[in-house]
């Protein structure tokens, strides 16, 4: 990175949250959605994304329509967050590097007696994760299909807050956003590294 992204970034840091949102909608405005990579050709288009909503991305291509959401792979004392091996020894995980990525909103609330940090399953269809902090590219991302994440214990229609992110590619995580939309598209009932519904975990829909 340039002298001057690296402080851009560091002042990112130093912000409130309130401060962050200013800088995000500044920057929504500025920097093209549609610049996703490979995506146009493809045939899908970025729709401009108006107000507060769950998602930061929203794609159209015929009557096909995707919500992308995206967060910053996390960090703890300035290293990138590794999931923790009580939470890995519960799923499937791959013999790799699995980091952490946190899933719920910036700002907290309460509407209509709900807390409205949380995110429920439905607000958004893909989970990109920017790997950043492991990899120093702001290019590299991770995705995933949002219907595949983890559920709260307490409450399965809630997203759990902190999610397990493959270091590298498998059949849960790709650094492909075309590939991740096709895993969507078709329907597949997955749970990231865990079966699901007594099978493999990885059965269709009809």
């Amino acid at each position: 990175m340039s002298e001057l992204t690296d402080e851009a970034c560091r002042l990112i840091e130093q912000a409130s949250e309130e401060e962050r949102r200013i800088i995000l909608a500044y920057i929504r405005e500025r920097v093209p959605i549609h610049a996703l990579p490979g995506l146009e050709e493809y045939g899908w288009q970025a729709v401009k994304v108006v107000g507060e909503q769950s998602y930061d991305f929203f794609l159209e291509r015929g009557n096909s329509q995707v919500r992308i959401q995206v967060k910053l792979q996390r960090k703890e004392k300035g290293e990138p967050k590794e999931y923790a091996a009580k939470s890995r020894a519960a799923l499937k995980c791959p013999p790799v590097t699995i980091h952490v990525v946190e899933v719920q909103k910036t700002r907290s609330g309460v509407v209509d007696g709900e807390k409205t940090r949380p995110y429920r399953f439905g607000d958004f269809d893909i989970l990109a994760v920017s790997l950043h902090p492991s990899t120093g590219h702001w290019e590299r991302f991770a995705f995933t299909v949002g219907s595949w994440l983890l559920p709260r214990k307490n409450d399965p229609a809630l997203i759990e807050i902190m999610q397990p992110v493959a270091a590298t590619p498998d059949e849960y995580w790709t650094d492909d956003l075309g590939q991740c939309i096709e895993w969507f598209l078709e329907g597949r009932t997955k749970r990231l590294y865990r079966s699901q519904w007594g099978g493999t975990g990885d059965e269709l829909t009809n």
